[in-house]
């Protein structure tokens, strides 16, 4: 059983409201909906939030499983995957079965593609070693070379730092960013780990085209632009 879960909070500072303000014609929230919907990978389909406008939102979408979120996953502090164990094991007893593989979609990245889902899905099914799969787009800067970090009295240095020095940039590990917008667990790493990013963690290769993730207005505007512009 693969099941899917959308966990959206309600307080957003930087867009308040953002998960269900419209854009391009109609609420965030709904276009990782129908993707999840129209992929039609999935035994069940879950929204998780502590907000009762955002689950009224999905609520009137057939075939959405709709869950809400205990307070203490849902403050500013709490980390996201608690409340992604939480939804998933909500789906688990709604439905009297245990889910095989765990996927979350984040509402904040609707640019992805089903093919995405599907390949990201692949990629661990594929891949018995491989305890989850993450998404990411190809980092425009690269730690070894013009990524820098400051330390603690203010001076900066290369983030990444091999000796000898790397000199090529060919020579160079492949570095992505990670995009928050697929999310892929066998079922037992998801319940006994708290980090995604682990020893035998793949990534899936995403286009930047279809890599933002809405944190800021001007993510929202670039967004909408992109979506506009596919028809969505």
């Amino acid at each position: 059983m693969k099941t899917c879960s959308i966990c959206v909070r309600g307080g957003s500072k930087g867009i308040p409201q953002k998960n269900i303000r419209p854009i391009a014609g109609k609420p965030l929230l709904l276009y990782t909906i129908q993707q999840a919907l129209e992929s039609h990978l999935f035994d069940a389909i879950a929204v998780s939030s502590d907000s009762t406008e955002i689950l009224d939102v999905a609520q009137s979408v057939p075939g959405v499983m709709c869950i809400e979120r205990p307070p203490e996953l849902a403050t500013d502090q709490a980390a996201k995957i608690p409340a992604i164990r939480h939804c998933h094991l909500e789906i688990e007893k709604k439905l009297g079965s245990q889910t095989k593989i765990a996927v979350d979609l984040d509402a904040t990245s609707p640019l992805r593609s089903i093919e995405d889902i599907m390949s990201s899905i692949q990629m661990l099914e594929q891949n018995p070693d491989c305890t989850n799969v993450i998404t990411g787009t190809p980092s425009r800067r690269s730690p070894y070379f013009n990524l820098v970090e400051e330390d603690t009295n203010g001076y900066v240095k290369l983030s990444k730092v091999t000796n000898p020095p790397i000199v090529r940039r060919q020579d160079a590990p492949r570095c992505f960013d990670m995009n928050a917008s697929i999310y892929v667990w066998r079922r037992d790493i998801l319940l006994n780990e708290n980090f995604v990013v682990l020893p035998k963690t793949k990534i899936y290769e995403m286009p930047e085209e279809r890599s933002f993730d809405i944190d800021s207005v001007l993510d929202f505007k670039i967004v909408e632009m992109l979506l506009k512009e596919r028809g969505l």
